[in-house]
Order: structure tokens, then C-alpha cells, then sequence
């Protein structure tokens, strides 16, 4: 990350034990541990806050996309909804006139199309 090499690494820990001591490199090394954490544990909530965000506007943005195809549906259940009822209306203007050329039944054919009655069941004693 940092292209730091080994040699590097060695000439900082030697200026530093120079310049801090021996005694102090310990505390040195505490303090720097904490603020560590503390930059970790501030780049951990504001990536936790950038993530809640994300999925907010994500939400948001699915929450339009569902209005929208409900809103299609809708207008589509309505465009069936009329040509349904524009397709009765004709059938229910003629019926009346259709039923007048309809011939009338006669007794004969009335008879012809009546089911025979089944006959009682005898009861024998």
C-alpha cells in the first residue's frame, strides 16, 4: 500500500528510539494504537452510514419502480375493464330484438323435450 521496504522500516524504528528513548517508545506506541482505533472506528461508522444510505436511495428507487408498474397495471385493468363493457353494450341493445324472431314453442314440442317422469316404486305387502 504504502511501497515502504525492510531497510525503511529499520532506519524509522532507529530514529524514533533516538528521538523518543527507550523509556517513552512504549507509551509512544500505546498512543499511536489508540488513535489507530480511533480513525479505524471512524471509517467503520462512516462506511456503516454510506451503506445505510446506498441502501436507502435503493429502496427509494424500488419503491418508484413498484409505483410505476402498479400504476401500469391499474391503467391496463381499467383499458380492459372498458372494452369489456363496450363489447356488451351491443349484445344487450339487441337482445331485445332477437328474442321477438325467436319462434314460439309449441305444446307438442314443449312435450317432445319434457323428460318422461320416472314411475313410483311399487310397494309390495
Amino acid at each position: 500500500m504504502f511501497d515502504i521496504s525492510w531497510s525503511e522500516l529499520l532506519i524509522l524504528g532507529v530514529v524514533t528510539v533516538v528521538f523518543v528513548g527507550p523509556k517513552e517508545l512504549p507509551t509512544l506506541m500505546r498512543t499511536l494504537g489508540k488513535y489507530a482505533g480511533m480513525v479505524r472506528r471512524h471509517a467503520n461508522d462512516f462506511k456503516a452510514q454510506f451503506d445505510a444510505a446506498m441502501r436507502e436511495a435503493e429502496l427509494q428507487s424500488m419503491r418508484e419502480e413498484v409505483d410505476k408498474m402498479q400504476a401500469s397495471i391499474n391503467a391496463e385493468v381499467m383499458r380492459v375493464k372498458t372494452d369489456v363493457e363496450d363489447a356488451g353494450k351491443p349484445v344487450m341493445t339487441e337482445a331485445p330484438a332477437v328474442a321477438h324472431t325467436l319462434p314460439e314453442k309449441s305444446a307438442e314440442t314443449a312435450a317432445a323435450l319434457k323428460p318422461p317422469m320416472p314411475a313410483p316404486p311399487r310397494m309390495e305387502s
